[in-house]
């Protein structure tokens, strides 16, 4: 039998998303984005999952960007477009997704892959990965990945790392933002334990609300942002969880989360 695409396991309260295909340095093929999809939409409904991991099977790679293979193979605009549009739809996804994402970057991390990464809402990659938009070097662009990269550099350094197709070190992303933190090797685990542990000791309503709350004033004007991250304050005032967080802080106690 043929290994799964995509492997998922939850244990406390984290859902650990491993993208399984390492003899091809986890390349992103029709299967695997749509495995992943889907287990993205598992891990969101389901009540015991406070946080999602993803990451990469194998010690090279956490994501080589799309299988090349599969585009050598495709002819015609239509069959193009529907090929390309599970992609599009995966990093819809990630935007949509009612639960806070770590990516554990186990290795390079290149075009599509990157873009993954970036998707994340935390990152922490291990020292000697690579990440960046190497796709100009086969006569592509990144253009859905450049969405992203957009919102997290200035366009003088998101030009850059696209025109020159030149990977940087983990490091270096760090220094711009791409990622929270590189470590070394032995310390990937330990970091990413450390985030999710922080994380899913919150109110996941708080959460919730909050991520929601980001992207979406993240589209907006100034002035409309205001106004509308005013009314989700009021919205999150009202929950339980707020109440009980309040209550908790003026009697000097630890809040217990009901999500609600």
């Amino acid at each position: 039998m043929r290994p799964e695409p995509v492997l998922y396991a939850v244990r406390d309260g984290v859902a650990t998303v491993t993208l399984n295909r390492p003899e091809a340095r986890n390349a992103l093929n029709a299967e695997l984005v749509a495995a992943l999809d889907k287990a993205l939409a598992r891990a969101a409904a389901d009540q015991a999952v406070r946080v999602i991991v993803l990451t990469g099977a194998g010690e090279q790679a956490f994501c080589a960007g799309g299988d090349l293979s599969d585009f050598a193979e495709i002819t015609g605009v239509v069959a193009r477009q529907e090929a390309t549009s599970g992609f599009a739809r995966l990093l819809r996804r990630f935007a949509d997704l009612p639960k806070p994402v770590v990516a554990a970057v186990n290795g390079h991390a290149l075009g599509g892959g990157f873009g993954l990464v970036l998707a994340c809402d935390l990152a922490v990659a291990v020292e000697h990965a690579r990440l960046g938009t190497p796709e100009v070097r086969v006569g592509l662009f990144p253009m859905m990945v450049m969405a992203l990269l957009a919102r997290h550099v200035g366009p003088k350094r998101a030009f850059e790392l696209m025109f020159t197709g030149t990977p940087i070190p983990a490091p270096h992303a760090e220094r711009l933002g791409l990622i929270n933190r590189a470590v070394p090797a032995e310390a990937l685990w330990e970091a990413v334990a450390e985030l999710t542990g922080h994380v899913a000791a919150f109110s996941p309503t708080a959460l919730r609300l909050g991520r929601r709350a980001f992207y979406a004033a993240a589209e907006m004007s100034r002035e409309h942002a205001l106004e509308y991250l005013h009314q989700m304050l009021v919205v999150l005032l009202s929950t339980e969880d707020a109440q009980e967080g309040i209550q908790a802080f003026l009697e000097k106690r630890e809040p217990v989360w009901t999500g609600q």
